[in-house]
C-alpha cells in the first residue's frame, strides 16, 4: 500500500506537475465567469515555472542532498561487499530495443566496474526490479546482470535482488542476500542526492555500509549562482530535488528511517 501511495501522490508532489496543473486550471477558468481567478492562475504558473526552470533554486535544493555524505576514500582494509541500488536503466526502452539503456543515473553502474577491478575479492550484490505502477518493462536485475557480465565481472561475484521496489525494500533484501558478517566491510553505491535517504534505510534495516555517491549533479557551491540554460533542465533538477526531500520526510513519518535527514556517524 505505501509503494502505491508513494507512486500516485509522488506524481502531484513534483513542481512540474503542480505548476502545468494549476495553468491548466486557470486557463479553463479563464474561460467561465471566473476568468480573473483564471487569469491570475494562469499568469502564476508560468512565472513560477520559469523560476522553477531557470534560476537556480532546483540546484539549491539538491545540494544540502548532495553535500551530506562526502566522497568514498580508500583506507583500512579493502571492502569485503558492495552494494548498488537500481535506478540506472531506462527498463521500458531496455525492452523495447533488447538493448541495455541507462538512464543520468548511469554512473552507479559504471563505477562498480572500476570498484570490482580495485577489490577483485569483493561481492557485488545489485538491488532493484521494478518501480513503476505502469510500463513496467525489463526487469532492472535482469539488465544489471548483462551490463556486470559485459563488464568482465565473474558472475560467481554478483547477487541480485529483482524483489526491491523502493529504497527500504532494498535495503532489507541487501541485507538478506548479503547476509553481512560483523566486521566486513560493505560499500553502498548510489546517487548522491539519494544517499541520506539510502543509508538512513540500511540503517533501519540492521546493514551496517559505509556510503560511497556517485552522480554528483552540482559542483558544488558554485553552482547556487549558476541559472539553468533551459526550463526543461531547471524543472528537471528540480523536481529530482523535491521528490528526494518529500522521500526523507515521508519515510521518517512512516518509521521507515529512524532520522529525517541520516548523516555520517561519529568516528
Amino acid at each position: 500500500m505505501f509503494f502505491f501511495l508513494a507512486k500516485v501522490l509522488g506524481f502531484f508532489a513534483l513542481p512540474s506537475n503542480v505548476l502545468v496543473s494549476l495553468g491548466l486550471i486557470g486557463a479553463v477558468l479563464a474561460a467561465t465567469r471566473y476568468f480573473r481567478a483564471g487569469r491570475v492562475l494562469l499568469v502564476a504558473s508560468i512565472l513560477m515555472l520559469a523560476a522553477a526552470g531557470l534560476t537556480p533554486l532546483g540546484n539549491a535544493l539538491i545540494l544540502p542532498l548532495e553535500q551530506r555524505f562526502p566522497a568514498w576514500t580508500a583506507g583500512g582494509a579493502p571492502p569485503d561487499g558492495i552494494v548498488v541500488l537500481g535506478g540506472s536503466f531506462d527498463t521500458v526502452v531496455s525492452q523495447a530495443r533488447g538493448e541495455v539503456a541507462l538512464t543520468d543515473a548511469a554512473e552507479r553502474m559504471t563505477v562498480v566496474a572500476e570498484l570490482a577491478r580495485a577489490y577483485p575479492h569483493a561481492r557485488i550484490v545489485f538491488s532493484g526490479g521494478s518501480g513503476r505502477l505502469m510500463l513496467q518493462g525489463a526487469l532492472e536485475a535482469d539488465l544489471a546482470k548483462r551490463l556486470f557480465h559485459d563488464f568482465g565481472i565473474d558472475d560467481a561475484r554478483v547477487a541480485l535482488d529483482a524483489q526491491s521496489r523502493d529504497t527500504l525494500e532494498n535495503a532489507v533484501e541487501s541485507k538478506r542476500i548479503a547476509d553481512p558478517k560483523p566486521g566486513k566491510r560493505w560499500l553502498l553505491v548510489t546517487s548522491a542526492y539519494h544517499m541520506p535517504r539510502a543509508i538512513g534505510c540500511f540503517r533501519r534495516a540492521g546493514f551496517a555500509v559505509e556510503a560511497y555517491p556517485v552522480d554528483w549533479r552540482t559542483r558544488g557551491e558554485a553552482d547556487l549562482a549558476r541559472p539553468f540554460e533551459s526550463v526543461a533542465d531547471g524543472l528537471k533538477r528540480t523536481d529530482t530535488a523535491v521528490r528526494e526531500w518529500i522521500g526523507l520526510v515521508a519515510y521518517r513519518l512512516t518509521g521507515r528511517t529512524a532520522e529525517l535527514f541520516p548523516a555520517p556517524l561519529a568516528p
